[in-house]
């Protein structure tokens, strides 16, 4: 199990994490930054949200090891 998280400090709103693996991460409508709609991923999802953030430009998006 791998837990998400997004610095909202870093995020300035590219969008390649929801459109990237949008099951995990979508837009936020009111600030145009990164939300993560799933925070404990495994398996495919867990391989999305770190090919997100492989691609962050900021270095935004943590895929850590969870509980």
């Amino acid at each position: 199990m791998k837990k998400v998280r997004v610095d909202l400090d870093l995020c300035v709103g590219h969008g390649r994490c929801y459109e990237l693996a949008p099951e995990v991460f979508e837009e936020d409508e009111d600030r145009g930054h990164c939300r993560v709609r799933i925070e404990r991923v495994e398996g495919e999802q867990a391989q999305l949200a770190q090919r997100a953030s492989d691609n962050c430009p900021e270095g935004a998006i943590f895929v850590e090891d969870g509980d």
